[in-house]
């Protein structure tokens, strides 16, 4: 007697595309990380609704200087909005409708409006943009509060808060 037939089963690309993130295990042992949850949807919604264009580059300068370089060919300084709100970087560009006098045998560079999201991490700005020969560069900067960087902690020998020793206090009670 045969066992069971055991026919393959041939998946497309499509089929094991993941779009959707299952974060209970982790809402079950951590606190605060709530954020990274609507931070990955984010990122996967705008990767699969964006055209890629207009291409970028993102570059790390420094321990904590980034720069995002955009090809903006056709775009002046004026075509071009730069905007930062709620830790998301939102590059914004438009051009005034032609007349249609031109008419094109072939018209290869992009000039459609565009607009480009990043999610900036914690403590990241935005410290300067400038446009140069077709290419929009933008600097970011990490700048860690004084208070959320590490520092070193005296040991003192037998001091307690208010300059009491453990004898004193051991005597007062």
């Amino acid at each position: 007697m045969r066992g069971p037939l055991i026919q393959p089963i041939l998946l497309n690309c499509e089929d094991m595309i993941m779009t959707r993130f299952d974060f209970s295990p982790l809402y079950r042992t951590t606190v605060g990380f709530d954020r990274l949850s609507s931070l990955l949807d984010s990122v996967s919604r705008n990767d699969n609704a964006g055209s890629g264009y207009p291409p970028y580059n993102i570059e790390l300068l420094d321990k904590d200087s980034y720069r995002i370089t955009m090809a903006v060919a056709g775009f002046g300084e004026d075509d071009l909005n730069i905007q930062v709100e709620s830790e998301e970087l939102t590059v914004r560009g438009s051009k005034p409708e032609e007349n249609g006098e031109r008419k094109f045998l072939h018209q290869g560079i992009g000039a459609r409006n565009f607009e480009r999201r990043f999610s900036l991490a914690d403590h990241v700005r935005v410290n300067s943009a400038s446009l140069e020969n077709g290419l929009l560069h933008i600097d970011l900067v990490r700048e860690i509060p004084e208070a959320m960087k590490p520092r070193s902690i005296p040991i003192g020998k037998g001091k307690l808060i208010d300059g009491k020793s453990n004898a004193k206090l051991k005597q007062a009670s």
